[in-house]
């Protein structure tokens, strides 16, 4: 795949399925990626809904289960797809991120002795749940499982996004908006797709350890909150990102019952 005037083509040098829609603002230089699912299982209604003014909710890209992708808006046009978001010291990340939405029903509700999609009612095979805790939960909840072959081509547009805008970071809607939202979930493989995308192969090249109990706040400086009690000494993190002397890291360990913790430790605490 490529992308030319901030449009992309396929392989064939092709452009991808455009649908212009209406809800979009004006131009930007994105510096990240959010990753949501649609919390419906058809392609067509997502279409309808971003074409659709009233909705007030867009994305730049649409990926269906099948691999098919859909584009809606240029990647330097504001879409509207975080809505009340933050991260790393920023506010509504509609002014700073490219967003990518997956067909997937998400959460789940079991009717009888079946799963459907909450929102279109539709039925969920038991071979597409997965059973699982949110990381930002305390309770197992059902979601419908990402196809192999939407994986495969999100990853491969991601990586593309991310060497063409120079992006700092990919995250979830449940990173930056972690009330509200929960998409794209546990069912979606975050930890090795952010990994690859950013170019990461190899995470044991950013793997340390606490070699103190380290304080992990939500920005890179001691202004900003702590987001849960400090971690252990000894607790294994990977290192996503640097600030001067602060490190935004990944905790590889479950801590005070919490996993896929994230945020900021001084660096002069990590060992190998």
């Amino acid at each position: 795949m490529k992308i030319k005037n901030h449009l992309l083509y396929g392989k064939d040098d092709t452009q991808v399925s455009y649908h212009p829609t209406p809800n979009k603002s004006g131009k930007y230089v994105p510096q990240y990626l959010v990753m949501h699912y649609t919390a419906v299982t058809t392609t067509q209604s997502t279409l309808s809904w971003f074409m659709n003014p009233a909705a007030r909710a867009s994305a730049h890209l649409l990926i269906g289960q099948d691999g098919a992708v859909y584009q809606f808006a240029p990647f330097n046009v504001i879409c509207w797809h975080a809505g009340v978001s933050y991260w790393n010291g920023l506010s509504g990340l509609n002014k700073y991120a490219i967003g990518i939405e997956l067909v997937n029903a998400g959460r789940l509700s079991r009717k009888g002795s079946q799963y459907i999609c909450p929102v279109d009612k539709r039925l969920v095979p038991d071979t597409e749940v997965l059973l699982d805790t949110h990381k930002n939960e305390t309770r197992a909840s059902a979601w419908q499982e990402y196809t192999e072959l939407q994986l495969e081509v999100s990853l491969e547009i991601a990586a593309l996004l991310v060497k063409t805008y120079n992006l700092q970071d990919v995250v979830g809607h449940d990173d930056i908006a972690p009330i509200r939202k929960s998409d794209p979930g546990p069912a979606f493989p975050m930890k090795s797709f952010r990994a690859r995308a950013l170019g990461r192969e190899d995470q044991a090249l950013d793997e340390y350890r606490t070699s103190t109990e380290l304080n992990i706040r939500s920005g890179p400086g001691t202004s900003f909150s702590q987001i849960t009690n400090p971690l252990p000494a000894g607790t294994h993190v990977l290192v996503l990102q640097r600030e001067g002397n602060w490190s935004f890291v990944e905790v590889l360990d479950v801590v005070h019952g919490l996993m896929d913790l994230e945020g900021w430790v001084f660096t002069r605490y990590l060992v190998k």
